[in-house]
């Protein structure tokens, strides 16, 4: 097979990328190429593998590789909620100028290519004609508040119509916001729910711009990636229509967020997190939906972590295990 993850240089794209890798294979056929398309060079360790290929630069110069004609897709190249809310342009250009290109390039090779398209739950949000429910399901009705959650929706719906006319074979999972990421902030407006965690447990104080009532699905970076390679493994029938699903989160408030810091890692580690409402975030994440369920992700076996302690765990063991990851990410806990 020959795969392509645009946006693969990133941090769940190269997660993505090394699974695939480890795993030598997808739905039973052997990986003979995978090729990672982003902005950025991928990381040493992916682009040292003789089956990776790496092509760094914006996705619209991409095109001929899109039309190159691949196997599978992983669709993760986005510009992130942040920067879609502060330059309007560039969230078109990054999201659904560059998605629609990778489309009809898949569509010019001749090559139906199963393709899934990681979506968001920031599809969801609350519209005077259409209150948001405690939990989103995978029928609610999205009305999305932000350029970005628009962007997604718009991509989904092309997704979904490039497969009725057998373009590609296309499935789109809606992710929740992942929990908990290394490095730095990124310009997401969710950066905080990672935030709140990574920076006291690296000896960093850390500022959470919301309310400790706020609550929100998450998913860990390894469920994430197991669901994104579920929803591509599994059959169209057992997929359960051409719509976007979404992948299983925990439903969680920042309060019990810290709750379980402070469990795994002590009342001193917890102490470093302040709060310091910052009122563009918390409008951004007033819209957002409190929490989800995923009906056509659990038929396919897929679940949520049963607490929020393990994500956390996690997050401790890749720090300890996983490239990419500061050396003193830990040091809070010493």
């Amino acid at each position: 097979m020959r795969i392509l993850i645009t946006g693969g240089a990133g941090f769940l794209g190269a997660r993505l990328a090394r699974e695939i890798l480890k795993r030598g294979q997808l739905n039973g056929q052997s990986v003979s190429e995978l090729v990672i398309a982003d902005l950025f060079p991928a990381p040493a360790d992916l682009l040292s593998d003789p089956r990776v290929k790496g092509h760094a630069g914006p996705m619209l110069e991409q095109g001929n590789l899109f039309k190159s004609g691949f196997d599978g897709v992983f669709h993760l190249a986005s510009a992130v909620s942040g920067e879609c809310e502060l330059d309007f342009d560039l969230g078109l250009r990054s999201n659904v100028d560059s998605s629609r290109l990778l489309l009809d390039s898949i569509r010019a090779s001749g090559k139906a290519s199963r393709l899934v398209f990681a979506s968001s739950v920031a599809v969801f949000g609350p519209d005077i004609g259409n209150p948001m429910p405690d939990l989103v399901t995978d029928t609610t009705l999205p009305t999305p508040q932000t350029s970005y959650g628009t962007h997604k929706l718009m991509i989904e719906h092309m997704v979904s119509d490039y497969t009725r006319k057998g373009y590609i074979d296309g499935r789109s999972a809606r992710l929740m916001t992942v929990a908990v990421r290394p490095g730095k902030p990124n310009g997401a407006a969710s950066s905080f729910f990672s935030g709140i965690i990574r920076e006291p447990l690296a000896g960093v104080d850390a500022v959470c711009p919301v309310d400790a009532s706020v609550s929100h699905p998450l998913s860990s970076p390894g469920n994430t990636i197991h669901g994104l390679i579920t929803v591509f493994e599994a059959s169209r029938e057992a997929v359960g229509g051409r719509m976007a699903l979404n992948l299983p989160g925990l439903n969680v408030t920042v309060g019990q967020m810290l709750d379980a810091l402070e469990k795994v890692a002590g009342p001193a580690v917890r102490a470093r997190v302040k709060f310091e409402r910052d009122e563009r975030v918390a409008g951004i994440v007033a819209n957002w939906s409190r929490g989800s369920t995923s009906e056509r992700a659990n038929a396919l076996g897929l679940k949520a972590e049963s607490n929020f302690e393990a994500i956390i765990a996690q997050y401790i063991e890749d720090c300890q295990t996983r490239p990419g990851y500061p050396a003193d990410a830990l040091k809070g806990l010493n």
